[in-house]
C-alpha cells in the first residue's frame, strides 16, 4: 500500500453552539490539514497522485470555501448579520467541530475521486481531530 500525505495551512473563525466552553465565541484559528491518500499501485508516472495535482484540487477549495472565513451552523444566530455585512461564511448543517471540519474536507476530496484515506486537522499546534475511512 502507497501512501502520501499533504500539508495545507489556512485560517478560518467559527464558533461552537450548545457548547459552555470558551469556543461558544465567535474566535478564529491558524488551522493545519494534513490529507493523506492510499492505494495498492501507482500511475504511469509511478506516483499515486501528483502533489500538484492535490494542491489544485484541495487547497484550491479551501482557500476559496474555507480560508479567512467563519465557518458556522445553519442555525446560528450571527449567520444573518454576518451575511448582511457581506462577510465571507461557509455554512454547515453541523456545529463547526475540528472532527466535523475535517470530515467536510475528507468529503470534499472523495468527492473529486481522490483516494484520501485520512484527513487531520490541527485546530491549535497541540489540538488534532483526524477522520479516516478505517477509524
Amino acid at each position: 500500500m502507497y501512501r502520501i500525505t499533504q500539508q495545507i495551512d489556512f485560517c478560518y473563525g467559527h464558533r461552537l453552539l450548545n457548547y459552555e466552553g470558551k469556543c461558544r465565541n465567535l474566535h478564529g484559528h491558524n488551522g493545519r490539514v494534513q490529507i493523506s491518500l492510499e492505494a495498492e499501485e501507482l500511475d504511469h508516472r509511478g506516483m499515486l497522485v501528483d502533489f500538484t495535482d492535490i494542491k489544485k484540487t484541495i487547497s484550491t477549495w479551501i482557500d476559496v470555501e474555507l480560508d479567512h472565513r467563519m465557518i458556522l451552523h445553519e442555525d446560528d444566530p450571527a449567520l444573518p448579520m454576518l451575511r448582511q455585512l457581506n462577510e465571507p461564511v461557509h455554512v454547515v448543517p453541523h456545529n463547526p467541530t475540528a472532527e466535523n471540519i475535517a470530515k467536510l474536507i475528507f468529503d470534499f476530496a472523495a468527492s473529486q475521486k481522490l483516494p484520501v484515506s485520512e484527513v487531520t486537522l490541527w485546530e491549535t499546534p497541540k489540538s488534532r481531530a483526524t477522520y479516516s475511512a478505517e477509524l
